[in-house]
């Protein structure tokens, strides 16, 4: 989806349309930190993951909204609804982007272009949103593919062009590549796949492990990862970074209730049960800690959450401490009860 969290507030609210937004945390205090920005926002540098305060500097007229996931979820729901029409084969990476594998073609339309054109018109008319889709022989290429024309874009890399296209593309570009491996592959005079491709995959491996052989594969256009529709969900958790440091208990304790709020209500919307309470406190000066409990049964139950992780919380000495994070992780569920959770610490950005 085409900032998708932005996308929606201008969609649903007439005031924001064709103006710069930023849907996340505040620039107050300490400062939130962008989730995602509108298209007008992008113009003046501001980007997903970028301090508020800093995005405030660019452009002193944006506007910050705080999220609303319930709303991006059900919208979410209501795209893979669109997907469903053509496949079974979704494997979801957020609430704004999936894989989708039209081998098998429910419609029978034969042209996985052309789904994809069938697709995004859908979300248009229906939804009034607009996506980007790339389209190639597996999940890596597709996915550079859907970046390269936003928004409303899609791109069709062929199989006869894919090996060329890899070789070209910078390696900042390299889906999975962050910003320290690419500072670290530019070190080693690796600018692009081409580059890659000069080093044997013993010398990978070398330099950056077993993502080596990743990094070889990918090079030469070779992804054999299956869509994968039916992804287990292992944990589910909800934590926020705080606009100022916490320093009373109280106010810990406080923070802590919402989040298990957070939780609890994840938990009752995808019918989940855990063994396992894991209570993470980051303190301001960046130090982080985890605590956990386990039980001898499956619970999903407000009451057990907040009390486990309040004596987990309390139970870390609380006096003198400055905490910008707290967050509740729910592991170990019941067996046969893995399922599609949202993802994990979305409210870390705020």
């Amino acid at each position: 989806m085409d900032a998708f969290y932005a996308s929606v507030e201008q969609r649903d609210h007439v005031e924001y349309r064709n103006k710069p937004i930023v849907v996340g945390g505040s620039p107050e205090g300490r400062g939130g930190v962008v989730a995602t920005a509108s298209y007008e926002a992008r113009k003046f540098g501001i980007r997903s993951a970028m301090p508020s305060k800093k995005a405030l500097e660019l452009c002193p007229e944006v506007i910050f909204i705080r999220p609303r996931f319930d709303v991006y979820q059900q919208v979410s729901g209501k795209i893979r609804e669109i997907f469903r029409r053509h496949t079974d084969m979704i494997e979801p990476l957020s609430l704004d982007e999936a894989f989708l594998d039209v081998t098998e073609d429910k419609q029978g339309i034969g042209s996985a272009i052309e789904i994809a054109k069938q697709i995004k018109q859908a979300i248009k008319e229906e939804l009034q949103l607009t996506a980007s889709a790339g389209v190639s022989i597996n999940k890596f290429v597709a996915k550079i593919a859907s970046d390269m024309n936003k928004p409303d874009g899609l791109t069709f890399i062929g199989p006869s062009k894919v090996e060329a296209f890899m070789e070209g593309l910078a390696v900042e570009k390299f889906f999975g590549v962050g910003r320290v491996t690419a500072e670290k592959m530019r070190n080693l005079n690796l600018h692009t796949g081409a580059d890659l491709k000069k080093l044997a995959e013993a010398e990978l491996v070398k330099h950056f492990g077993k993502a080596g052989r990743f990094y070889y594969k990918i090079s030469r256009g070779i992804d054999d990862r299956p869509v994968q529709p039916h992804r287990e969900t292992k944990s589910l958790a909800a934590e926020d970074t705080f606009a100022y440091d916490l320093t009373l208990p109280a106010e810990m304790i406080g923070e802590l209730d919402k989040i298990a709020r957070t939780v609890y209500d994840r938990l009752q919307r995808y019918k989940l049960k855990g063994r396992t309470i894991t209570l993470k406190i980051k303190y301001s000066d960046f130090k982080q800690i985890t605590r956990s409990r386990s039980f001898p049964e499956p619970m999903d139950d407000l009451p057990t959450i907040f009390r486990t992780a309040a004596g987990l919380l309390e139970a870390t000495e609380l006096e003198n401490k400055k905490i910008r994070l707290l967050g509740i992780t729910i592991s170990n569920f019941e067996e046969g009860k893995t399922g599609q959770a949202p993802p994990s610490g979305q409210l870390e950005l705020f």
